[in-house]
């Protein structure tokens, strides 16, 4: 395993804030760069758990982190990061426990963030995540310690921090604050874990605490089995009496919080293969949960009898040469009913739905890369604002020219407010048309798109995107109109912000 790996790419997506534009962008981008992370996450989000109430199964990223949420869609990515990374070699198993126990801990943390009275305090589902990472790392590279304090902590009934210290002075909450700290966690992420003093919790004062309270309640809590059989009570009412007054917690709330996190840690353990193999793990969450595992194992060949729309029709079977998906009708279609759904609902950020529509461009027709590009009379430039695909964050930078009238295609298209594609970006009388701009920005653009953005009679701006291909192929007029139609959605957005 490669720590400095594995804590790079974990750094970057902790420190994303959902109160930046920019990060689910920047989110989308990273789960796309790695292809079985992408998967995983579209199989998540159609499953049973998290699927959308209509049924539709979800093929754009950006569209899982609209019905599933940001903060939930970030977690399971780390999450995901942790399974493919840790668990390996012939000790796995010691792994699994402890990756299922963060998984729990993180899940319940997130049944919390939605009774509590604090708002944005959705970073605490990472602090749960690694509050045991001290625990779950010993699992990895020091399997026969860890085997010893946790078989201690079993049975001397006491915790395995305080095992581990009686067994060889090794203080595991320090050990866990030293990695956060090399993987550039924040810190106030890594002052959530420590513990509160012993004995019954009052309301936290201010979030920091409620953070704290949360992130510990949940890594307990995950040992908790469902059933409520005399002996699971006991551990329960052990739980509320410490976290119960604090949390606002009763023993109807405690079961509704295990079952609700119970189900999406199941569907979540589905989906990246995070099963137990044969062992005795007496007092572990995942060995009480079989039933629901099987269950959830089920549900996923249930899931396409449940869907009403052919998932065929959705997926990119063939493209042309050019890139572009020969189903690209199919998918623009989908692409246009999915955001007529969302501008109905009017649950939506203005950027979030701009991202979106890129990705369908993007996707429905194979773009290397496609920006949106509007007026910024400030600066008297056209500036792209939010863009999509190959070295977008760069691209994106270096997109934009003078709003000064000229004779190039960029500006008649907008003038005339005329939809252009061009198959041969290097045929001479399309070169002789571009801007200089585009010929050293854009060299290797072989063919490309420029949808003119004209609201009352006034240019905006445009969407671009383009291919590092020739695009022979005949565009049929029905993927004419509706890719005309998608940007009509967008100009209703912006017309309505």
């Amino acid at each position: 395993m490669d720590l400095p790996s594995l804590g790079s790419a974990i750094g970057r997506i902790v420190q994303l804030s959902t109160s930046e534009d920019e990060s689910i962008r920047k989110l989308s981008h990273f789960i796309l760069s790695d292809v079985s992370l992408t998967q995983k996450i579209l199989r998540l989000s159609n499953s049973i758990a998290y699927r959308s109430t209509n049924g539709k199964v979800v093929t754009s990223i950006t569209k899982a982190i609209f019905l599933l949420g940001f903060e939930t869609v970030k977690t399971c990515a780390l999450a995901i990061l942790l399974v493919d990374k840790i668990l390996a070699g012939k000790h796995a198993d010691f792994v699994r426990l402890e990756l299922v126990h963060s998984l729990m801990a993180s899940m319940l943390c997130q049944e919390l963030v939605k009774q509590s009275q604090f708002h944005h305090v959705e970073e605490v589902a990472i602090a749960a995540l690694f509050k045991n990472m001290g625990r779950l790392l010993l699992a990895a590279y020091e399997p026969d310690k860890y085997q010893q304090i946790m078989q201690s902590a079993r049975t001397q009934k006491q915790s395995p921090e305080q095992a581990a210290r009686k067994l060889f002075a090794f203080d595991l909450n320090d050990f866990t604050e030293t990695i956060l700290e090399k993987w550039n966690i924040p810190a106030s992420i890594i002052q959530t874990i420590k513990n509160k003093p012993a004995g019954t919790l009052s309301p936290a004062k201010n979030k920091q605490e409620w953070i704290q309270q949360a992130a510990e309640f949940s890594d307990t809590a995950a040992h908790l089995p469902i059933s409520n059989t005399p002996e699971s009570l006991a551990l329960k009412e052990k739980v509320l009496n410490r976290f119960g007054r604090a949390l606002n917690l009763d023993m109807s709330k405690l079961d509704a919080l295990l079952e609700r996190a119970t189900e999406e840690t199941t569907a979540l353990r589905v989906n990246i293969n995070l099963f137990p193999e044969a062992l005795d793990s007496s007092g572990s969450t995942y060995q009480q949960q079989v039933e629901s595992e099987e269950k959830a194992k089920d549900d996923i060949l249930a899931e396409l009898a449940l869907t009403d729309q052919d998932t065929a029709d959705i997926q990119i079977t063939q493209r042309h040469p050019s890139g572009k998906p020969y189903n690209s009708v199919e998918l623009l279609l989908s692409a246009i009913q999915d955001v007529t759904e969302i501008i109905a609902s009017g649950n939506y950020k203005l950027s979030d739905l701009i991202l979106l529509i890129l990705e369908y461009y993007y996707n429905s027709l194979g773009f290397r890369f496609i920006t949106l590009c509007l007026r910024d009379t400030k600066k008297n430039q056209y500036r792209a604002r939010t863009s999509f695909g190959k070295n977008s964050s760069e691209l994106q930078k270096a997109f934009h020219f003078p709003i000064t009238p000229s004779v190039d295609l960029f500006y008649l298209a907008m003038e005339k407010d005329t939809d252009l594609l061009i198959s041969n970006a290097k045929s001479p009388k399309v070169v002789e048309m571009l801007p200089q701009w585009h010929l050293s920005l854009l060299s290797d653009a072989r063919s490309f798109i420029v949808l003119p953005l004209v609201l009352n009679k006034k240019a905006v701006g445009f969407i671009y995107g383009d291919r590092e291909f020739d695009a022979p192929e005949q565009t049929p007029h029905e993927e004419t109109r509706l890719i005309k139609m998608l940007k009509s959605q967008l100009l209703i957005i912006l017309n309505a912000k």
